[in-house]
């Protein structure tokens, strides 16, 4: 594998579970990310699945704890878990707080001077990385969705309005549906974008929706005893999905919060939902 360091690799459900690392061009920096190669790729090309992973987590928080490798292996889906931020770039500051730099990259392209030569997270997970897989795994590139929980949620949301017809299906967990009203989404907006109030709207998925030109399904799981929902601002969706036609599954799931014992407890299904969209 070309341009790939195998960091690590286990025998998963028959297929392969590896953490790997690559030099990025987007990030200017060393990226780690991981997959899982369903035992089905040895034989056929595979759809691809991306998950991106909420703040303060890297690829090994999904991967570890999810459970997903399993209902992979069943579907026949290869696996793609990026970091969420690029790392170690000798920005100031940049591990001094949760909610921005290391582990908070918001899935945008920074602008600001201080960011924007490594902080280009949306064209990383939306380039070069599905390049990267492409042209390194046996997989079908006309097939790819993508999912994601918290920041996670909300990038997998943006990825999906912004690129239509790119992905087969969308689905989240407790995804940052508004942050342009909230104040962890306007810090990060703030120093990674600067004052362009455009440009904030643009990784916005409730704003998005108003002009979105592919009416593509959204699947969205919110534990209704999550912490942090006060900030997620679910209900922001689901007005914005009724206003503008767009369809939304938005279960809200009792007794459940914010963690991954809330995202296992329902990953099967969400790995269904995809499996059928990209297995057709």
């Amino acid at each position: 594998m070309a341009n790939l360091e195998i960091l690590s690799e286990n025998r998963t459900f028959g297929g392969q579970t590896r953490f790997m690392q690559h030099r990025s061009s987007s990030t200017a920096c060393d990226m780690t990310f991981a997959v899982y190669e369903p035992p089905q790729a040895q034989k056929q090309r595979v759809p691809i699945l991306y998950w991106l992973s909420g703040l303060t987590c890297n690829a090994e928080n999904f991967t570890i704890k999810a459970g997903a490798q399993r209902f992979a292996s069943q579907h026949g889906l290869m696996l793609v878990v990026p970091d969420t931020s690029p790392r170690n770039t000798g920005i100031e500051g940049e591990d001094d707080a949760d909610e921005l730099g290391s582990g908070a990259g918001f899935y945008v392209n920074a602008t600001t001077d201080k960011w924007r030569t490594h902080y280009q997270m949306y064209d990383y997970v939306t380039q070069e990385l599905p390049d990267l897989i492409k042209a390194q795994f046996n997989v079908d590139g006309e097939r790819e969705s993508v999912f994601g929980h918290s920041m996670g949620g909300h990038g997998a949301l943006v990825c999906a309005l912004r690129n239509p017809g790119r992905y087969r299906s969308v689905s989240a967990f407790a995804p940052v549906c508004a942050p342009t009203e909230i104040g962890l989404g306007q810090q990060a907006f703030l120093a990674y974008l600067g004052e362009d109030r455009d440009a904030w709207a643009s990784y916005d998925t409730h704003l998005l929706l108003e002009h979105a030109t592919e009416r593509l399904p959204i699947l969205v799981d919110q534990g209704a005893d999550d912490e942090f929902i006060s900030a997620l601002l679910p209900q922001k969706l689901a007005e914005a999905c009724e206003t503008y036609g767009h369809d939304l599954t938005l279960r809200m799931q009792p007794g459940y919060d914010h963690s991954y014992y809330f995202i296992s407890t329902f990953m099967e299904e969400h790995m269904a939902y995809h499996a059928d969209a990209l297995t057709v």
